[in-house]
């Protein structure tokens, strides 16, 4: 029984479970390893995130004999320059535009609530499933709300220690790009022979996933942005930039991105001028149609090799276990993790065939 596959994979995962068990009931010993590991993710996400971004840049600049301090400080200088175009340039209309937000936002409030209230009043003449349904939506949000108004100082409280964190990714990046040719043969270095050559392959794998993915989200989501911008501002939408910005950024979530881009949009849209959420639907309808057959195909092309349910699937659960985060590091995390079982089933099998040669060669008595 133990020599067969199932039965000690079975085994492994029910020590995991066990570890996994054991060290959450003594977790209050590995309280400060937690506390630092907690500090240090966000910034490291960050940092690897921007380190994808600008490593191919750093490899142009070394293929040009370039050495790896100036790469580093060509790009610290690039990306300082960039964030301060931006700030000079596009930062004034998008503080205007989140200003002229703010100050409309009563008189948005109030014509959003009218539709509601007209649709309230509706109710009468709705099917009964479907009114308890709004009565239960209305209640949620009101819930919501409250619960929302209740906790505001303790999010304004997060939200400036994570400013703090946010220190630490400038430190990362420059480590990342500096060390990252050295960090395969340090983790493969304990290993020798057949292990050795499978540690190296699984690491670059993991590189080539997470390289893939990063950039190739990245620049769809930003081509999508602009897409956008150019629509929002041909019919005259208000507050274009911001909603333009909005897209791009969630964006980044498969197949959820879209759907979070178009409301706060058509809610515009309907306040602006009804006749606007069908222009505002057809821009998006155009944007996803480029994007998902133009676009992404083109960009990404099949790299990471997940099938659509799949990807549905990890969001919502990842929704339901870690809030927005998580539903940002799902897919790549889900990738890594289907990399790694893959490498480690090849591994098997590459194993299993060079013992059967083995066998093979031997002498018959």
């Amino acid at each position: 029984m133990l020599n067969k596959a199932w039965v000690r994979v079975a085994i492994g995962l029910l020590l995991a479970f066990l570890l996994v068990k054991y060290f959450l009931e003594i977790n209050h010993i590995f309280y400060p390893v937690i506390v630092i590991v907690n500090s240090i993710v966000l910034p490291l996400l960050l940092g690897g995130f921007l380190y994808y971004i600008t490593v191919p840049f750093q490899t142009f600049l070394e293929k040009k004999r370039v050495p790896r301090w100036g790469s580093l400080i060509i790009i610290i200088l690039l990306m300082l320059l960039l964030a301060t175009s931006f700030v000079s340039i596009v930062g004034p209309v998008l503080v205007g535009q989140v200003n002229s937000f703010i100050d409309n936002l009563p008189q948005i409030q109030r014509e959003f609530e009218s539709y509601i209230s007209y649709a309230l009043d509706q109710r009468e003449k709705l099917p009964e499933g479907l009114k308890n349904g709004i009565n239960e939506g209305i209640q949620k949000v009101n819930d919501y709300t409250g619960t929302l108004l209740s906790g505001a100082v303790s999010y304004i409280t997060k939200f400036i220690s994570t400013l703090f964190l946010l220190i630490l990714v400038p430190f990362f990046l420059i480590y990342m790009l500096k060390d990252h040719d050295r960090f395969i043969p340090f983790v493969a270095s304990p290993f020798t022979g057949s292990r050795k050559k499978f540690v190296v392959d699984l690491f670059k794998n993991i590189d080539k996933t997470l390289k893939n993915y990063i950039q190739g989200q990245v620049t769809v989501s930003i081509i999508l942005g602009s897409l956008l911008l150019i629509g929002y501002l041909i019919i005259g939408l208000d507050y274009a930039l911001v909603l333009a910005l909005w897209g791009m950024l969630t964006n980044l979530i498969p197949f959820l991105g879209p759907y979070l881009a178009v409301i706060p949009a058509i809610v515009i849209a309907l306040i602006q001028d009804p006749i606007m959420v069908v222009y505002v639907v057809i821009i998006m309808f155009v944007a996803q149609q480029l994007e998902g057959n133009v676009i992404t195909p083109n960009i990404m092309g099949k790299s990471l090799n997940i099938h659509p349910l799949t990807i549905i699937t990890v969001i919502l659960a990842a929704g339901n276990l870690g809030g927005f985060f998580a539903i940002l590091i799902a897919v790549p995390t889900y990738a890594v993790l289907k990399t790694i079982v893959t490498s480690f089933y090849k591994h098997r099998q590459n194993i299993q065939l060079e013992a059967q040669k083995v066998v093979k060669d031997q002498p018959k008595p």
